[in-house]
């Protein structure tokens, strides 16, 4: 999934717990992500204004990166430099814009995250899209993000080896720092366990006992 981006990122360890281990803990900055996320992905909604079309809760997919997942918001601008649209006229630029609770990070995981989104929909329109948005609720600003040649080979690399982790569905050992105190799993990390068991066997063997 291209939510996974943000989470392997940010914490390989956090990312194999979710999407390998199926393990999951909400806390309090879940759920203002998730409230924030509820009031942008209406797929009912699909409204034009002037020469710009808003689409939201998009489904994309890339089967060059094996990934998929859902652009926050999508807007299509009249331009004459751009692509078709179905029972649209003219031509239109493409603009993927994701929304974020809080407000821009030390790390590169929000634009990642953008960035992938963004591939999904060159593959699926045959289109090239150089440019991108972030929304962050905290600061109610966006943040424009040039998708250069080296985010789109950061994305590459990342994917690939979330699929080489997925494939050997394996949780990988990681280093705990001062990140982990914000982690909504760090009750279900146990990372003085790492050298003796996986999260998943350890819970097992509590609920049997």
């Amino acid at each position: 999934m291209i939510s996974g981006i943000q989470h392997f990122v940010f914490c390989k360890r956090q990312w194999a717990l979710i999407h390998i281990e199926q393990e999951w803990a909400e806390n309090v900055l879940t759920v203002e992500g998730n409230a924030l996320h509820e009031k942008a992905d209406n797929p009912f909604i699909r409204e034009k204004r002037g020469n710009t079309i808003f689409v939201r809760a998009l489904p994309v997919h890339s089967r060059v990166l094996g990934i998929n997942g859902i652009c926050d918001m999508v807007e299509f601008i009249r331009d004459d430099e751009g692509i078709p649209l179905d029972r649209e006229d003219g031509l239109y630029r493409v603009k993927p814009i994701e929304y974020k609770r809080g407000k821009p990070k030390k790390h590169d995981a929000d634009i990642l995250q953008l960035v992938a989104q963004t591939l999904c929909l060159e593959e699926m329109l045959g289109t090239k899209i150089n440019k991108a948005v972030l929304y962050y609720h905290e600061i109610r600003r966006r943040e424009t993000i040039d998708i250069t040649n080296n985010l789109r080979d950061k994305v590459f690399e990342i994917t690939k080896e979330m699929h080489q982790y997925f494939q050997r569905k394996h949780t990988p050992r990681v280093s705990t720092g001062k990140h982990c105190m914000r982690c909504s799993l760090r009750n279900i990390c146990l990372p003085e366990l790492l050298e003796r068991e996986r999260v998943s066997t350890y819970m097992n063997r509590m609920l049997s006992e």
